[in-house]
């Protein structure tokens, strides 16, 4: 089993990610949860009020960007030194044609820890390669 930073699995406990929302409406968009890459069939999104299963040969896009805060408010309560802090948020959209032919689209939040390992294996599963949103992302996702 690989294993990350923080001592999350990709095997039975996958990688801690947020469901920030998309065109499904069984997950509630803000809920944390588990994206898994180790089932041979399916990729997985496990939180605690549901579970998206998506088979790979359904997924037909794979999407990586980064966002970068700056955390003004922390900085003006805190420190003056925090203005020149960067938060980077690592976004993955995963596209799928559902059963009845219709495109969905899900985006998550996913830890830099972890998404290097999310991009390569879904590459792997899915035979699709990565799109990358600007250039920052991509160095960060194929390092």
């Amino acid at each position: 089993m690989l294993t990350g930073a923080g001592g999350f699995g990709l095997g039975s406990d996958g990688v801690p990610a947020e469901y920030l929302g998309g065109t499904l409406g069984s997950i509630e968009q803000g809920a944390g949860g588990n994206l898994r890459t180790s089932d041979p069939i399916s990729f997985v999104f496990e939180a605690k009020k549901g579970a998206l299963r998506i088979p790979y040969e359904r997924i037909n896009l794979i999407e990586y960007g980064q966002k970068v805060d700056r955390r003004l408010l922390e900085a003006i309560l805190i420190s003056p030194l925090l203005i020149l802090s960067k938060k980077r948020a690592h976004f993955l959209t995963v596209g799928f044609e559902a059963e009845d032919g219709q495109q969905q689209a899900m985006l998550f939040r996913v830890d830099k820890s972890f998404i290097r390992v999310i991009l390569v294996s879904l590459e792997a599963r899915t035979g699709r390669k990565v799109t990358f949103m600007d250039e920052e992302a991509r160095k960060a996702g194929k390092g």
